[in-house]
């Protein structure tokens, strides 16, 4: 992460043609502009539709965040695609669960696992 910066993205392609994307820091009002922004040219201009998202690194998700990824959830899955959520701490797995993400995204314990799930 950046020095000064509040929120960072790595993004990696994998062999399987999966886009993993890392989320560290903090994910906030203030920082998901730039989040939605990489999705959008993500998926729109490089239509890339099969997502994993690396939460390891986040320290921090706001409602904010959570829009971003409601948001673009529909319009990936309309092109045959998915977002997948992998290796979430657990205290943001316990906002995700109250907030009944689990049962819109598929959260697996790893991100190799969420790649996993593309391949079945």
């Amino acid at each position: 992460m950046a020095q000064g910066s509040r929120f960072a993205t790595t993004v990696t392609d994998t062999p399987q043609g999966v886009l993993v994307i890392a989320l560290a820091g903090q994910l906030d009002a203030h920082t998901a502009p730039d989040f939605e922004r990489l999705l959008e040219k993500t998926i729109r201009e490089d239509t890339r539709t099969k997502i994993v998202l690396d939460f390891e690194p986040l320290e921090y998700i706001a409602s904010a965040g959570l829009g971003v990824l409601m948001g673009f959830i529909e319009e990936v899955r309309e092109q045959g695609g998915d977002i997948k959520f992998g290796a979430v701490p657990e205290k943001i797995y316990h906002v995700l669960d109250l907030l009944g993400f689990p049962i819109v995204f598929q959260i697996a314990p790893t991100v190799d696992e969420a790649r996993g799930m593309f391949a079945s």
